[in-house]
């Protein structure tokens, strides 16, 4: 496996990561009074959003030649860990 498989196959990994929170707050939504209802929805959206843009930042990945991946992996990289640290904060914010 080559490293930009490698890179790419964490990164799937990490957006299954999130799917699997948001399914998990979705559920508490479901279940919650409804004013925390609202709070769970309005967090759920801008999650899903998050998730949105890193998978379409993958996909960008995925669809770049060989030389412009090495070009784009160190800003994607960074994008990243930002759009992950906002989705843990999202997520902390309901535990």
């Amino acid at each position: 496996m080559s490293q930009r498989e490698a890179h790419i196959e964490k990164l799937k990994a990490r957006l299954d990561e999130w799917n699997a929170e948001i399914h998990k707050l979705e559920a508490k939504a479901q279940a919650a009074q409804a004013d925390m209802k609202i709070q769970y929805e309005e967090q759920l959206a801008a999650m899903r959003e998050q998730r949105d843009k890193a998978r379409e930042r993958m996909h960008e990945l995925q669809d770049a030649s060989e030389d412009a991946w090495e070009h784009m992996r160190e800003g994607m990289e960074s994008a990243w860990e930002s759009m992950s640290k906002a989705f843990k904060d999202a997520v902390n914010r309901f535990r």
